[in-house]
């Protein structure tokens, strides 16, 4: 089946169906926005001026009141997909051969129009006038009339063996029928043309059909609060066919050979599990229970009595699936083939949609199905099949009092044999009375108001015991009422029995196998309706409708029946879930289980779809065993069916269920070894020996957090405790906000507004004004040493020591020592791989709250000496970049062993120093892993978590950008060769004491040019020449400027001028950027794409006066500079002596002129900057502050545009 021409064609045939049938629609005058007349002359209606036939207008009337009660768009909608899902039949039917002409329908074997033109003298379809056929045949001109004839002939055959898709005789929606039917872009010609014939081989394309037909309506909803009648398109999902198959073969399969050992079907179950093996205590209840359902049958189990539910069945995959399996049973027990799929459709399959159009392909697929073994089938006009698959309906907005009177006093009436008319009903008010069968008024109502939001709850609607007691009553009532009351009675009857009777019977059933694939909505997309239905009704699965269904599913299992669904793998870890995991563990039987993981559903191409299939028995037996099938740890592009066919032993794992109980919130994580679980119930847990909380939530990062230094350094306060920060006076304080993955230590970079204790964050109101925008402050624990983590992460889980003077937010977490446990060993475990392997089994999701960590098993290092050590070296390698405030001189400076030095020298002692960091941290986290392996329970276990360490091999690219920056540092006075650490950091110039920098004088404005050729003695390239003579000395300055470009990788052909001024240009502050997190504090101001002239300011030097500046001492003089450069290279040119001295001349004088147009634009622009004067208050952020200052600044919108964290 080509799935790929199914997805092309579906989504857009929805389009073009709806664009049919609303041209259809407009052209009978029943569009809303559009007014037309509509009058009736005797045998003719006139619409819009249009003749039609007098009979349209009952159809007609019909189409408008629907219009009116449900919207046009909504009626549309449903007229669309019913007539698509009509031609879809038509057109698998034709292929097959089963419609009884034997004529194709839509299409011509020759390709030609449809064969059944040719045949239409033959013809004997319900309605067809034979000499209107022959008349409009014979006209030579009447092949659309005469075609449609014929269509709505076919589907009123049709409707005989399938009145849930094909309406009877005169139905309103044939009017919606679309023209131009033979037209070769209708959409019957697109149907025959885009999908080949041999797609339509297996009945499985009419679910992909649909599928793909709704997706866009998927895509239009998904991620909101859906609304009751976006519920299908929101939650329908094909189901790959192997895990149908494991389903329903390990369930409905299982029972059968439970109760036939001997039976040979488990050959034809390619995806059947064999069950765990259980103690003999186990398998003797196992017996005992089978035994009570096989003697239900007199002795051996008789496929008659079998029964499977699907309760969200959508298109009937798993029915299908269901159909073959029971099929495989009726012949082993000697059935002849073509008794068997009647049997099977009327007494063992049930499915239920709250979708019409599902639950109508999904009954067209099990009887194309039966046709496929029963070519008789369809033959016999007064015994058509039976189907048990039915759309729940909605009864909002009927009028169920009346309803339910005219039904029992049609029912009274006709118990009495007296004539019944409607019109009685209103003499006498029989609201008590009370049938014969016991039944009264307020019976039928109840069963009315039952689905007054069916279409929203669907299948979980639960029917009240005491109506299901009377359901066969009912039901007997109304089919009498159908039979023989008057028109209004017959039609209340026929509407409540099948939309409601009938329906309310199959939810009030027991079965032997429950199998869907249910839909799934976290209640985050429940509409306020379903969202208090939940509540109410499900308070243990209330978090996702699929783990609602789960629930309901056990209340339709027989005792010894099977629960046995696809669903997301969320309900196996969650805390959400817990209490449905406990009533699982504690209450029932899982037989299977296979988590899918990653690629369950490989036509969605999402990782987020992360599924599990199980089935689980009714009853709960003490010390059951369970087979779990593992395929989430296989390449996330594996083809999941073909890995579980293949049953690689490491893929299986047999647990006690009761062995999940060991871990607190009862995981369901089945490949932690023995030895682990055991750990969990032998060892103190880390919540004995810590307290891990949420951190701060100031509800208004934007407002409260800042980098460290995009503020005035005078402005933080470090290494206080909270008594000492509230009586500074000071600002900013640091803030552990999580971070990328890093061990032991790091992610030291931010700050938040902690002025006054808190005052701020603890009083101000959210914009609601009905509460404190900011929580979870834990004023106890602030500023005082704590482990935090990365709340948020798809890497492995690190932790992170801070000393004392922090403050925790809610994307950190904060994880503190109690009972005078070692904050040190705690920090070992939860850097273990150990730990990170069942971090990942209780809790294998993107968000690690506190809950997760209290629940890890905890074993106490005594000697926690190499634990100070890891934080020692990470500290240091966290404070040899500019990122950390704790900064002191850049490497390779250190390094630098003064006059007549290299370069490559200090590189290279700065690259084995690295290395051997690296190496000894290998060791040490190798040493701390082996020990938790050990004592946890993982000896011997291949962990599959990464033990790289968290700080890199220094490579010279790296270190060489880090020098140019460390030297524009200096530049600028933010640090100096005279003394270590950060020099000046405040604001506005303020402070600045130029006597610090003697060795490599700072510069005198914080305005450094970045020219393509020495315009200016101080330009950033001039000054990293001096810089690198300063540090390394005059002698080898050559030698080392050569290895710095060469490092930063030199263009071929180009000088170390050259390289250094290009880097300058283009690269420098793309990696600034990048170092200080899109949070500048050179920023760039450039002239633009001709970089006529650029220049880096610091912003804690920057004043009202540094744009005049900027102005008077380079824009102005270099216009004039630039200007007598154009000057001689006009005189040059003139006197040049070869073209190509002249050509080359040239081209370097145009690239002036551009620079010079583009520098007076500039300066145009900076001048009324420069007149502002303007301030900055360095606390509101570089990304305000860098806003003020329009295009005179480079990449403005990645620096000002970005959301806040």
């Amino acid at each position: 089946m080509n799935r790929s021409a199914l997805k092309k064609y579906a989504p857009q045939a929805r389009l073009d169906f709806i664009e049919a049938v609303t041209l259809r629609t407009r052209r009978l005058g029943l569009d809303p926005a559009m007014s037309v007349s509509v009058e009736q002359t005797g045998d003719v209606l006139l619409i819009g001026g249009q003749p039609f036939p007098a009979s349209v207008a009952k159809q007609r009337s019909e189409l408008a009141r629907r219009i009116q009660q449900q919207g046009f768009n909504a009626v549309i909608e449903a007229l669309a997909y019913t007539w698509f899902n009509r031609l879809v039949a038509i057109r698998f039917m034709e292929l097959k051969g089963y419609l009884s002409h034997g004529y194709r329908v839509l299409s011509h074997p020759q390709g030609q129009q449809p064969e059944i033109l040719d045949h239409v003298q033959h013809l004997d379809l319900p309605g067809l006038d034979k000499a209107e056929v022959i008349r409009l045949k014979t006209a030579g001109n009447q092949d659309e009339a005469l075609y449609r004839e014929i269509l709505l002939a076919q589907c009123h055959e049709l409707h005989r063996n399938m009145p849930f898709l094909f309406e009877a005789l005169d139905d309103a929606t044939e009017l919606l029928l679309p023209d131009n039917l033979l037209r070769t872009d209708s959409p019957i010609a697109h149907l025959i043309s885009e999908i080949e014939e041999a797609d339509w081989q297996e009945v499985e394309v009419i679910g992909w059909l649909y599928q793909f037909y709704i997706s866009d309506k998927k895509d239009e909803v998904m991620g909101k609060v859906v609304k009751s009648e976006d519920i299908p398109a929101a939650t329908q999902l094909f189901t790959p066919n192997w895990i149908v198959q494991y389903l329903v073969q390990n369930s409905l399969g299982r029972l059968w050979l439970m109760a036939n050992p001997g039976s040979s079907l488990k050959d034809k179950m390619p995806y059947y599990i064999e069950p765990a093996e259980q103690t003999p205590e186990v398998q003797a209840q196992l017996d005992t229970l089978i035994k009570v359902r096989v003697n239900e049958c007199g002795g051996t189990l008789n496929p008659e009595s079998l029964s499977v539910l699907d309760p969200a069945c959508g298109s009937g995959h798993i029915l299908v699936e269901a159909y073959n399996l029971l099929r495989a049973i009726y012949e082993e027990r000697g059935y002849r083939l073509r008794d068997i799929p009647r049997l099977v459709l009327q007494k063992n399959l049930f499915g239920l949609d709250i979708d019409d159009r599902a639950a109508q392909l999904a009954g067209f697929a099990l009887l194309m199905k039966a046709r496929e073994d029963d070519r008789r089938l369809f033959d016999d006009a007064d015994n058509p099949p039976h189907l048990n698959v039915m759309a729940i309906k909605e009864s909002y907005g009927l009028p169920d009092e009346e309803m339910a009177q005219v039904i029992i006093n049609a029912a009274l009436q006709i118990e009495g044999g007296e004539a019944f008319h409607a019109g009685q009903l209103f003499g006498g008010g029989q609201l008590e009375t009370q049938h014969s069968s016991g039944l009264t008024v307020l019976d039928l109502r109840q069963l009315i108001k039952l689905f007054e939001h069916g279409k929203t709850f669907g299948s979980l609607i639960s029917v009240p015991d005491g109506l299901k007691a009377k359901l066969g009553k009912i039901v007997e009532l109304l089919a009498n009422v159908r039979g023989q009351g008057d028109e209004l009675s017959r039609s209340y009857a026929s509407q409540v029995l099948e939309q409601f009777a009938w329906p309310a019977s199959l939810l009030a059933l027991q079965y032997d196998a429950v199998v869907a694939n249910p839909p799934y909505m976290g209640s985050k997309g429940m509409n306020p309706v379903l969202k208090e239905f939940a509540k109410k009704n499900f308070s243990d699965s209330k978090a996702d409708l699929f783990a609602m269904f789960i629930e309901r599913g056990f209340v339709w299992c027989k005792s010894t029946g099977f629960n046995s669904m696809v669903t997301m793998q969320s309900w196996m870890f969650l805390s959400s879930f817990e209490r449905l995991r406990f009533n699982i563990l504690k209450g029932k039987a899982i037989s299977s289980f296979v988590h899918v993981g990653y690629n369950s559903f490989p036509e969605l191409n999402s990782k987020i779809a992360l599924a599990c299939a199980f089935v689980i028995g009714a009853e709960h037996f003490p010390g059951w065993r369970v087979v779990f099938s593992g395929l989430n740890d296989c390449e996330q592009s594996t083809d999941k069916g073909g890995r579980f066919l293949a049953r690689h032993p490491e893929d299986s794992f047999v647990k006690a269920q009761d062995s999940f109980e060991s871990i607190s919130g009862l995981p369901i994580s089945y490949w932690l070894p023995d030895s682990v679980l055991e750990s969990f119930r032998n060892n103190r847990l880390v919540s004995d020996v810590s307290v891990a909380r949420i951190g701060m939530a100031t509800g208004n990062n934007a407002e409260y957090v800042r980098f460290w230094h995009e503020v005035s350094i005078s402005c933080i306060g470090f290494e206080l405790d909270r008594d000492e920060a509230a009586k500074s006076g000071l600002k900013w304080f640091p803030y552990a906000k999580g971070g990328g993955l890093r061990r032991w230590y790091g992610n030291c970079d931010s700050i938040v507004n902690w002025q006054s204790d808190g005052y701020l964050l603890q009083t101000k109101k959210h914009p609601s004004g009905d509460r404190v925008w900011g929580h979870n402050f834990n004023l106890n624990e602030i500023f005082k040493p704590a482990l935090c983590w990365t709340v948020v992460t798809s890497s492995v889980p690190s932790f992170r020591y801070h000393g004392a003077g922090y403050i925790f937010d809610a994307a950190a977490g904060l994880l503190q020592e109690k009972d005078g446990e070692d904050i040190y060993s705690i920090a070992a475990l939860l850097n273990s791989t150990s730990s990170a392997r069942i971090v990942d089994a209780i809790n294998p999701t993107l968000n690690l709250h506190p809950g997760y960590l209290g629940a890890l098993p905890y074993a106490h290092v005594f000697d926690s000496s190499y634990v100070r050590e890891l934080i020692s070296i990470h500290k240091d390698d966290w404070d040899s970049s500019e990122s950390s405030w704790d900064f002191s001189i850049n490497d390779l400076v250190g390094l630098s062993a003064g006059e007549h030095s290299r370069l490559s020298d200090a590189w290279s002692l700065e690259e084995s120093g690295s290395k051997s960091r690296h190496d000894r941290v290998m060791q040490l986290e190798g040493e701390n892993n082996k020990f938790f392996n050990s004592v946890l329970g993982f000896d011997g276990c291949d962990l599959s978590v990464p033990v790289e360490p968290t700080i890199f091999l220094k490579n010279k690219n790296l270190a060489t950008s880090e020098l140019l920056s460390y030297s524009i540092g200096c530049m600028m006075g933010r640090y100096s060769l005279d003394e270590p650490g950060l020099i000046y950091a405040r604001s506005g110039n303020i402070g600045f004491d130029t006597s610090r920098y003697t060795k490599f004088p700072a510069d005198a404005d914080g305005i450094i040019p970045i020219t393509d050729e020495s315009w200016f003695v101080d330009d950033a390239a001039e000054r990293v020449r001096e810089f690198v003579t300063v540090v390394w000395g005059a002698d080898t300055l050559v030698e080392n400027m050569e290895w710095l470009v060469d490092s930063l990788g030199r263009k071929a052909g180009e000088s170390a001028d050259e390289a250094i001024r290009r880097y300058l240009s283009i690269s420098f502050y793309r990696d600034h950027l990048q170092t200080y997190k899109k949070r500048p504090i050179y920023w760039l101001f450039s002239s633009g794409k001709q970089k006529a002239f650029e220049c880096l300011v610091y912003l804690h030097r920057y004043n009202e006066g540094t744009l005049s500046r900027m102005r008077m001492e380079y824009v102005v003089p270099l216009q004039s500079r630039m200007q007598a450069r154009i000057d001689k290279l006009n005189d040059d040119i003139n006197s040049a002596t070869s073209s190509a001295q002249q050509k080359a001349l040239q081209k370097r004088k145009d690239k002036l002129t551009k620079q010079l147009e583009e520098l007076r634009r500039f300066d145009e622009t900076l001048r009324p900057y420069a007149d502002q004067r303007i301030t900055l208050d360095l606390d509101d952020g570089v990304k305000v502050n860098y806003g003020k200052f329009g295009d005179l600044l480079a990449d403005v919108k990645a620096i000002t545009g970005g959301k806040e964290d």
